[in-house]
């Protein structure tokens, strides 16, 4: 599976969608996800692609990780692999 498909899937599950219903394009407020949420979201990614997130719950706006769209997360986590290997 793939950082995109993989990525939504646990998008759709926290914003309790169906995948389909989320493009890269989306943001995490249009498909309903709070702060909670948010923190529930970036542990399951950290866990799906055995990565860590340089990522400020208390602050999200000032963390290193972009995530004001699907997109922008996606790239993220693909850039986080890599440097990883």
């Amino acid at each position: 599976m793939n950082v995109e498909t993989k990525t939504i899937e646990i998008i759709a599950q926290q914003a309790m969608l169906e995948p389909s219903d989320i493009s890269l394009d989306s943001t995490l407020e249009e498909v309903g996800i709070d702060s909670l949420g948010l923190v529930e979201s970036i542990f399951a990614i950290e866990e799906a692609f055995d990565i860590s997130i340089p990522f400020n719950a208390n602050n999200p706006t000032e963390s290193e990780f972009d995530i004001s769209s699907v997109r922008s997360i996606v790239a993220g986590i693909e850039r986080l692999i890599k440097e990883q290997a």
